[in-house]
């Protein structure tokens, strides 16, 4: 959440930040009740004074041996003003934080302001699509032929959008995973294997609830969800903690299942692994000092590209626009492959910088080593990478004129065989 103090000071701007989220605040309400939680504030001060003052006055008249009923009485008066005061502001504080959970996280200056896909500023493009002289098969195809992954059977159990990975296939899923952890574990991520049960308090934390409530299977029994994404988990390993400045930056890496309802979705974007409700994924998750957060972007989006480029994939990277960032986000960058079977590019991976939003929600701080008090830590992550639309980019750029797919070099050591089928 942002600073309730930043928020009276630079008003404007906060609106103005809302309104290119393409979001609605009621921010007069929060103002009104911030205005009455400071007056209470201060009441309860001079009351709370006024009490220590009577109080010695009560003292001193009976050392002298005088008739205190009076100032008791008012001493009684005030007590009992002071817990009407402590009460109402539990109450207008829960008032003001509900407000606060849903004022969305500030765009930062250089992301470009737009409503939709279109705003979005492609700034990279990587590899080129591949060169045949033959027909491309979508991904779908080219798994039910070679026999890798069964969607009729995941739906028999499960229902649509549950895929069954088989034989080769799941190898080829398992390697992947494998693949994904030993390049973070390269590049200075120390592996984390979290649950993938949250309770709603870190849903809550990394800006799930309320923002993204219905997209989460909830587990209403025990007050739990399945995590959408490995984020929730490890960004909230710290959740109430102090970290040192010698502690940052932290960087995790986390192989998970993820679960997402994708209500509402349908058409050719939901064909095959294009938009499943299972999928393994592994996310990579930063906490820095403030002053480096957006050099940590720029390095957690190369982490990222890294491994399409060792897997030789084509792909570009957005910068999204403001109305198609999300809730949560300061900055964000989609990295999105290339699936020439499709004709189509198919999100991979969005690597984001929150600031101290999600800090500030889950009260992560560190301790600077000057001494002064601590401070919010900037919250980092990326999905290094979402597998199941990387798995078809792969069936899609790699396979031959026979129907069969050859595995990237980079992942012969994990598979133990260089072709499927």
């Amino acid at each position: 959440m942002l600073d309730l103090k930043y928020i009276r000071e630079h008003l404007q701007e906060v609106r103005n930040g809302i309104r290119a989220k393409g979001l609605t605040v009621n921010l007069g309400s929060l103002l009104s009740l911030d205005e009455k939680r400071r007056a209470l504030i201060q009441e309860g001060e001079a009351l709370k004074s006024r009490r220590n003052q009577v109080s010695a006055e009560v003292g001193k008249l009976k050392r002298e041996g005088k008739n205190a009923d009076s100032v008791i009485g008012e001493m009684e008066s005030v007590k009992a003003r002071i817990q009407a005061i402590d009460a109402e502001l539990r109450t207008v504080d829960d008032e003001i934080r509900g407000i606060m959970l849903t004022i969305p996280n500030l765009p930062h200056p250089s992301v470009p302001v737009g409503s939709s896909p279109a705003d979005n500023k492609e700034v990279f493009v990587w590899g080129e699509p591949p060169r045949v002289d033959f027909p491309l098969k979508p991904h779908w195809e080219l798994a039910e032929r070679l026999g890798i992954v069964d969607f009729s059977r995941g739906g028999k159990i499960a229902g649509a959008g549950f895929p069954v990975y088989i034989g080769k296939g799941a190898v080829l899923e398992r390697a992947l995973i494998n693949f994904f952890l030993d390049e973070a574990a390269n590049r200075g991520y120390k592996e984390i294997a979290p649950p993938i049960l949250v309770n709603e308090e870190s849903a809550r934390g990394t800006g799930q609830i309320p923002d993204k409530e219905d997209l989460m299977y909830g587990v209403e029994r025990d007050g739990l969800f399945l995590i959408p994404t490995a984020e929730v988990s490890v960004t909230n390993l710290h959740r109430d903690e102090i970290l040192t400045e010698r502690d940052l930056p932290v960087r995790y890496a986390a192989y998970t299942p993820c679960f997402r309802r994708e209500a509402g979705s349908y058409g050719k974007d939901v064909r095959g692994l294009n938009r499943v409700h299972q999928f393994d994924k592994v996310e990579l998750v930063k906490f820095v000092k403030p002053e480096t957060s957006y050099d940590e972007l720029e390095s957690l989006r190369a982490d990222a590209e890294r491994l399409l480029q060792l897997l030789g994939l084509p792909y570009r990277v957005l910068l999204m626009c403001t109305g198609d960032m999300g809730f949560t986000q300061s900055k964000k960058y989609d990295l999105e492959v290339r699936a020439p079977g499709q004709d189509r590019w198919l999100e991979v991976s969005s690597c984001s910088n929150f600031e101290a939003f999600q800090a500030r929600r889950m009260n992560v701080r560190y301790r600077p080593a000057n001494g002064s008090k601590p401070e919010f830590v900037h919250t980092l992550n990326g999905s290094g990478l979402a597998l199941p639309r990387v798995y078809a980019a792969l069936l899609e750029h790699y396979q031959t004129p026979e129907g069969k797919v050859v595995v990237p070099k980079v992942l012969h050591p994990y598979t133990g065989f260089e072709v499927i089928g």
